[in-house]
């Protein structure tokens, strides 16, 4: 099982290279049990688009 420090190392990892099916999995499963983890994720979304958004529109 996976802990929440993988979790947030293979969240991070994914905003770099595609993930593996098994880590994809891996994690799905993760997030759908924690709740911390879950939040993060949303987090890390909400920044990436922030910052994409931003970059745009200079």
């Amino acid at each position: 099982m996976m802990n929440c420090k993988q979790a947030t190392e293979l969240m991070s990892q994914e905003l770099d290279r595609p993930l593996a099916w098994r880590e994809r999995m891996a994690l799905r499963l993760h997030n759908l049990m924690c709740r911390g983890c879950h939040q993060y994720r949303k987090q890390l979304a909400f920044l990436r688009m922030a910052l994409r958004s931003r970059a745009g529109g200079d």
